[in-house]
């Protein structure tokens, strides 16, 4: 499914609820308007959190949609206090580009987007203040931080020998991860971002994955043998280069879960080679779900077929859509498949994945990794030096605007009424 008709689908689903929206007059009678929170001298309404709140859950972020709606509007005007002192000011055409920028993602217009959610209540006043504020606070941290963030060729010769396939360095990870079927999906994506700020040590961390997590590693306390860090997916890769031994990641989309991960140890070898990788596996669907008998058929598969070639004989009597033979590159794979091939030499098989909310068990083989050669959307060849150096600008420039934010929340008055 496209980003387009997942948002559309998604929209559809909340619209019967948006219909029950009161109009201005009703909600000025009911309280919507007034006051719920005062961050220093600047308001936000009971309206405005409802209307946050909404287009979240349109967007499918991730954590408690209330919880973070109230959390996204306080460090809203906290951000809006700071850049006014910094006398930022944006064009109406610099708020324009960055919604045609955000409904790009979705593979719409901004128009279309505003008509899109406008079906599920959220009015476009509501996504320009919510692009608007991202816009004016990037500006803002670009001119105070960007001179310190700048990354010498050194680090990013370092960087390069880490993130080598080949070589370059081992990574010893924890994890925990949570399936997003809807009827738990709101409840452990909650679950996932409380457990990213309260785990703090090893024992802990192993302790909440035998309890909570949905992979086969639950049982050993969530604990990864040694990964070489190529092989890692690019978006936890990227999270682990950021903490030290036995910190915890942020909750990370898995796609069809979300994970976070302990750092347990980090070992640098010789210098890795500074290509990337593209991955070829193969998916049977086992209709009944992980059950004793579906178990029992993969492991059937397993002892019978050696590699993915041989998988073609047996698919010839499944339905064409129980069968998939796929060559990605790494940073596209989805997530939870990635993450389980990580964990994979070539022609060995995983079967710690599900599909339609349980109903089917996937079994996963890893034909192969290669070399690809990152292209960009003209399909000319990415300069991988400019794209480690940016990933690294970008790392550091966000680290120095969450504790710069984290310290003008800690000097606020904030009161909720």
């Amino acid at each position: 499914m496209t980003p387009k008709y997942a948002l559309l689908t998604r929209i559809f689903a909340l619209t019967l609820a948006a219909l029950a929206l009161l109009s201005p007059a009703q909600a000025q009678q009911q309280g919507l308007f007034r006051t719920a929170i005062t961050v220093n001298d600047l308001v936000i309404t009971n309206y405005e959190l409802q209307q946050r709140e909404l287009f979240l859950n349109v967007l499918r972020a991730p954590g408690n949609a209330k919880t973070e709606a109230r959390k996204g509007l306080i460090d809203d005007r906290l951000r809006l206090m700071e850049t006014r002192r910094a006398g930022i000011t944006l064009t109406d055409e610099q708020v324009q580009a960055g919604m045609e920028e955000f409904a790009g993602r979705a593979e719409l217009t901004a128009d279309e987007f505003i008509k899109a959610i406008g079906q599920a209540g959220v009015s476009a006043e509501t996504f320009r203040d919510f692009v608007a504020a991202g816009l004016a606070w990037r500006e803002m941290v670009q001119g105070r931080f960007g001179p310190r963030s700048q990354v010498t060729e050194s680090e990013v010769d370092r960087a390069i020998a880490l993130q080598g396939t080949t070589s370059g360095a081992r990574v010893l990870l924890a994890e925990i991860i949570l399936p997003l079927a809807p009827p738990v999906a709101e409840r452990n994506q909650a679950l996932a971002q409380r457990l990213s700020e309260t785990l703090k040590t090893e024992g802990a961390f192993s302790a909440a994955a035998r309890r909570y997590s949905a992979s086969p590693t639950r049982g050993s306390g969530g604990r990864l043998e040694w990964l070489p860090l190529g092989n890692v997916p690019p978006q936890i890769r990227a999270a682990v280069l950021t903490l030290g031994p036995g910190e915890v990641s942020e909750p990370l989309s898995l796609g069809n879960a979300v994970g976070i991960f302990q750092l347990r140890s980090l070992e640098e070898t010789e210098a890795g080679t500074p290509e990337t990788q593209a991955l070829e596996y193969a998916t049977v669907l086992f209709p009944g779900g992980r059950t004793t008998e579906t178990l029992a058929q993969a492991k059937s598969f397993e002892e019978k077929y050696d590699t993915c070639d041989d998988l073609y004989a047996p698919a010839k009597t499944l339905p064409p859509e129980y069968f998939e033979r796929t060559v990605l590159p790494a940073a596209e794979v989805p997530g939870d498949i990635a993450l389980e091939l990580a964990k994979l030499d070539s022609n060995e098989v995983s079967t710690a994945l599900t599909r339609q909310n349980g109903q089917f068990l996937v079994y996963l083989m890893l034909c192969g990794r290669t070399v690809d050669v990152p292209l960009d959307e003209n399909g000319e060849e990415i300069d991988l030096r400019a794209r480690v150096r940016e990933q690294l600008f970008n790392q550091r420039i966000t680290s120095y605007a969450d504790s710069f934010l984290e310290e003008l929340r800690a000097d606020a008055v904030i009161v909720e009424q």
